[in-house]
């Protein structure tokens, strides 16, 4: 009797359960040809999760799922490429594959071709159409599209300047859990006096903002001239 029997509860507790229990299941189900359990045995080989890291093989399976079709598999090749993750770092190859998962429909997809296009890394440059990419992709609910979005209005780039829907779009990103969006919502509501709001904002952000963010969001903290903001950038991770 395969591992992969039983009802869809008891194969989702056995994922719940512990990790490298929930790997075996997973490779079992990448092995047996499942796209879905390919990728997200890719996906926990990529971050070590259950199982020790290994982005070669975690590359392997995205392209086994991917050639079933899998988007989110393809958009992972392509993040294998645009940061080296078991392959040499290749932007062209990259792009093309978050073309194709935008294409497809997926939010992650448009995300990432849209930060693509905005850079001009892999493909020519297009503002215009990143832009398009990150709405179509916010549209969809994706939580770090809804915050460039806001970027867009706050900035006036490519757009008029609208501080409303620019503050609406970091309250979204912020409730849906994007760390930039949480510091973003918290900026513009120490900016009209709601300090305390900004403050819960701010270590929400802090909880789960990459490093290289957390510094940003010190640095913000120290300059302001309110004394919350200075404590809370002392309880930042």
């Amino acid at each position: 009797m395969s591992a992969l029997d039983g009802s869809v509860a008891e194969l989702r507790a056995r994922l719940e359960g512990a990790p490298e229990d929930a790997a075996a299941l997973l490779r079992e189900g990448a092995e047996a040809g499942l796209p879905e359990a390919q990728a997200a045995y890719g996906q926990w080989l990529l971050d070590g999760h259950g199982i020790a890291p290994d982005p070669e093989a975690a590359l392997r399976w995205f392209r086994k799922a991917a050639a079933q079709g899998h988007v989110m598999a393809i958009n992972m090749i392509g993040r294998c490429h645009e940061k080296g993750w078991g392959t040499p770092i290749d932007r062209a190859a990259a792009a093309r594959c978050f073309r194709v998962a935008a294409e497809r429909g997926l939010d992650w997809g448009m995300y990432n071709y849209a930060g693509a296009l905005g850079l001009g890394a892999g493909v020519p440059q297009d503002e215009v159409a990143a832009m398009g990419w990150f709405q179509r992709a916010a549209a969809m609910g994706h939580a770090k599209s809804i915050n460039f979005v806001g970027g867009y209005h706050e900035e006036g780039r490519l757009t008029v300047r609208d501080m409303a829907k620019a503050a609406l779009c970091y309250r979204r990103a912020a409730e849906a859990g994007d760390f930039r969006g949480q510091f973003n919502h918290a900026r513009l509501l120490a900016e009209a006096g709601r300090v305390d709001e900004a403050v819960r904002w701010i270590e929400r952000a802090g909880e789960t903002a990459s490093p290289d963010f957390r510094a940003k969001m010190h640095a913000y903290c120290m300059a302001a001239p309110v004394a919350a903001l200075h404590a809370v950038a002392g309880r930042l991770p």
